[in-house]
């Protein structure tokens, strides 16, 4: 388990594992020549989840189980205190198997973060028996906000050893959502939420739908390099057949946010996202707000980085007349 999530994020950091292409430069938002107000007079912040955060966004869920990634952990928290952003860690599995490994999680429970997620994989919840059990130890690991279940079907597939039983998993979900003290969200791993999926989902007691879709980091083509590592041909081959499956995070967003939003549900975008223009875009086409990942660790510096978001966002506001995020949602959308 140990080398395996190592290895993830040796790929993740020194490989090209994106999509071919980024689907959010299909969107462009109509430039406003005559803003009509003072810069800084804007406010960024949107309230997620019952919390308050600076900007409408997500550190989103990347790693944990082995000692380097306690530093990123810890270094991401810092990160999202200081911006007063949410964040979520890497699958909890190993952490709730192997004491040894907890603080790989546990560092990020020392910084002051608005919005903490917690996040285990539905693959495992059909696994244990005393599923909601450890749902909430992995809650309790990180004290965190919510809990996010991850679907990642397609990287199970491809990858070597991957779990591919999925028979169950909405009800498993309907389980733990609905006996957990603290709220729960699900989120996909890189191949989007589709409208049918997103109203099955409605039927459970969920609070939020990360749609986690195609533009970004593709797991498909993590296992194609595991794969090629282990001199597996055909599972190599098998996650480039499947290196850009999957529905684009935006389509994705549009695809569900009115059926979301209809049942009090909040929609979060991820995949794809690379400054605060991408989360401008996120929230203009419907999204409460945006989850960015391997930005973060392929960066020379992360609170550059944050930076760079914070003050693109405010620029993509102030360029389009709207003073708070919601106002984004009113502006005109060009798309190719």
């Amino acid at each position: 388990m140990k080398d395996r999530k190592k290895e993830h994020l040796e790929i993740v950091i020194g490989k090209d594992v994106y999509h071919s292409y980024n689907y959010w430069d299909d969107f462009t938002l109509l430039h406003n020549a005559l803003p009509e107000m003072d810069m800084d007079e804007l406010d960024t912040s949107v309230e997620l989840f019952g919390k308050k955060l600076s900007m409408p966004l997500i550190i989103a869920g990347m790693t944990g189980g082995f000692q380097e990634a306690g530093i990123i952990n810890e270094k991401l928290a810092q990160a999202a205190e200081k911006y007063g952003v949410g964040m979520g860690i890497g699958s909890q599995r190993a952490g709730i198997e192997d004491a040894s490994v907890e603080e790989s999680y546990a560092v990020v429970k020392k910084y002051d973060i608005p919005l903490k997620i917690a996040n285990i994989g539905a693959p495992q919840l059909l696994e244990w028996n005393d599923a909601v059990e450890k749902a909430a130890k992995a809650v309790e690991m990180i004290d965190a906000d919510i809990l996010a279940i991850h679907l990642n079907y397609l990287q199970e597939v491809v990858q070597p050893e991957g779990e591919r039983n999925a028979k169950g998993c909405l009800r498993k979900i309907d389980e733990v959502a609905g006996s957990m003290t603290k709220p729960v969200m699900v989120k996909e791993t890189g191949a989007g939420i589709s409208r049918e999926v997103a109203a099955r989902l409605l039927n459970t007691d969920i609070v939020g739908i990360d749609v986690g879709g195609a533009g970004g980091t593709s797991f498909s083509a993590v296992e194609a390099y595991r794969a090629m590592m282990r001199g597996d041909a055909i599972q190599e081959e098998m996650g480039k057949i499947f290196w850009g499956w999957g529905i684009p995070t935006p389509y994705s967003v549009m695809e569900i946010a009115d059926l979301c939003h209809d049942a009090g549900v909040a929609v979060i975008a991820t995949g794809g996202i690379r400054h605060g223009l991408d989360v401008a875009r996120a929230i203009a086409i419907g999204a409460d707000a945006a989850g960015a990942a391997s930005v973060f660790l392929t960066c020379d510096s992360i609170e550059e980085k944050m930076e760079v978001f914070m003050r693109s966002f405010r620029a993509a506001m102030f360029l389009t007349g709207c003073k708070k995020p919601e106002e984004l949602r009113e502006v005109e959308i060009w798309t190719l």
